[in-house]
């Protein structure tokens, strides 16, 4: 096992410094980067961009190629998300949570120094675990079952709670309830049949959820920069835009490194499971460190915490690179992204699976290679830029809010070519501001509806195994499982509580006496 590991290892470092390759490598981390940091244009579109583009070079090369432009766009996801929170791809929503408000304190530069320093330990932990652990791991991953799928996925809205401030956990499961409904809206792929669409042909197809996510995030943040008219404009400002913005303190450094490394951990895990991919990989991180964080850090969660923004950074780069896994071992495309690359690789004549291992293993192992030295250059290229990144919060307020709406608004046209998707955007826009108004978090609602197809498809195939009987639940291990650590996280904060109150009142009765 480790010669084959061995040569394969030196079969992919050869394939990777191949000059051609380096310079794929570094031209596809940029133009990831780049298209990633328009809101509306994701790591999909931008991989679908680059396929004509590899249809001239060698399997490898091209696989090499769209390799990095699919981590560089989730990259530069997190920009958009950071400065003026337009997360334009499910994987960086929960980025905004905590670096926007980050960048607007007035520290630009430093919120996207932790994302890329986060991105680049996650993206290479990682490409670690994924060059030891991808055939045993790929022989796990098939044996999840649509129960334990379903299962994972309340296991994710667990999450809801880290969205929640004191008191708001009603509110977002609220929220949370309305997403699952927006997600039903359309045709069941399933029976054909159409759900609250009304007669309208343009609700067919349900609700696309960059639309949503501009609607929420986007546009009401610029109608709040509006309303907001007794607020100096030089809030908005940075309070340093230079190298020296970049610098994380050592402090800093001790505090986000446990939470770089527990994320990429679980990212990895859920970047490895077919079809669960890098969002899910950000929101349970972020989930998972809002839950054990401690209760002075825990208030910080949506405020500007550097942990809150390290987790989702580390969780979903560590998911995106476990999500070759099942695409590379099983030929199970673990997101939408991958999916799009299984495409490219049977366009190159090229079967996925385990015999890619012997067949084909200069494309398999100069992939996993090539990730080293992708994340390096994503390192060296935006670090530089971040300064000039972080002038966009020093653009005049009356110049910041028509640019939002036209990149939101021109991002969801291009994307779907279609005037009732921005009517439609702007009714959610009007509805999503009064209940920003009134407390309600945006968040969960787009955790529901990004969840919500999933659940559906996953709790429909188990109720068909199991006679349509909920023992799924608990019949099998793995789900039993999933649900014992659902419930552990759930409680977790209160038996802290409890605890801590009770050791409180044992030392004060002692004190007492």
């Amino acid at each position: 096992m480790w010669d084959g590991m061995i040569n394969g290892m030196l079969t992919g470092i050869s394939t990777t410094m191949i000059p051609m390759n380096i310079g794929m490598v570094l031209f596809g981390c940029f133009m990831g980067s780049l298209i990633g940091m328009l809101p509306g244009l994701g790591p999909i579109t931008a991989v679908a961009l680059m396929i004509p583009v590899t249809y001239g070079l060698e399997p490898s090369t091209g696989m090499v190629l769209l390799a990095g432009v699919y981590y560089g766009a989730i990259f530069g996801g997190s920009t958009s998300s950071i400065l003026i929170n337009a997360p334009g791809e499910a994987a960086t929503v929960a980025t905004a949570l905590d670096g926007y408000p980050l960048a607007r304190q007035g520290y630009p530069g430093k919120a996207l120094a932790i994302a890329a320093y986060a991105s680049f330990s996650g993206g290479t932990i990682s490409v670690i675990m994924l060059m030891f652990f991808a055939p045993m791991l790929a022989s796990v991953a098939t044996s999840f079952q649509s129960a334990d799928y379903f299962a994972l996925m309340i296991l994710g809205l667990t999450a809801v709670s880290a969205f929640a401030g004191r008191g708001g956990v009603l509110k977002a499961l609220l929220m949370v309830v309305l997403g699952l409904m927006l997600a039903t809206v359309g045709t069941d792929q399933t029976s054909g049949v159409q759900r609250f669409t009304f007669g309208s042909l343009e609700l067919l197809d349900g609700i696309e959820f960059l639309l949503l996510a501009m609607a929420t995030f986007a546009l009401t943040e610029a109608l709040s920069i509006v309303l907001k008219r007794d607020e100096s404009s030089d809030s908005l400002k940075p309070k340093m835009i230079g190298f020296k913005s970049l610098k994380v303190t050592k402090k800093e450094f001790k505090q986000i490194a446990p939470t770089i490394g527990r994320s990429s951990l679980l990212g990895f895990i859920i970047g490895v499971l077919p079809g669960a991919g890098a969002t899910l990989g950000s929101f349970m991180a972020y989930g998972m460190e809002r839950n054990i964080a401690k209760p002075a850090d825990r208030e910080n969660f949506g405020k500007g915490s550097l942990i809150g923004l390290a987790a989702p950074e580390a969780g979903n780069n560590a998911a995106s690179s476990g999500s070759f896994v099942p695409l590379l071992c099983l030929g199970i495309p673990g997101s939408g992204t991958t999916a799009v690359m299984l495409g490219a690789l049977i366009a190159y004549g090229i079967e996925p699976g385990p015999r890619m291992f012997t067949e084909s293993p200069e494309v398999f192992w100069g992939v996993i290679m090539s990730m080293y030295l992708g994340n390096i250059f994503l390192l060296i290229l935006n670090l530089p830029l971040i300064p000039y990144f972080a002038r966009l919060l020093a653009i005049p307020r009356n110049l910041m809010v028509p640019m939002i709406l036209f990149f939101s608004l021109m991002g969801v046209y291009l994307v779907t070519f279609n005037d009732f998707d921005i009517l439609m955007m702007v009714l959610f826009c009007v509805a999503a501001m009064a209940l920003r108004l009134m407390n309600f978090p945006m968040a969960p609602l787009l955790l529901g509806f990004i969840l919500g197809g999933l659940m559906e498809d996953n709790l429909r195939r188990a109720l068909l195994i199991y006679d349509e009987s909920i023992s799924f639940m608990w019949e099998r291990p793995l789900t039993l499982g999933i649900n014992l650590a659902t419930l552990f996280i759930l409680f977790f904060p209160m038996l802290r509580s409890f605890i801590a109150s009770r050791r409180n009142n044992t030392n004060k009765t002692l004190s007492e006496s």
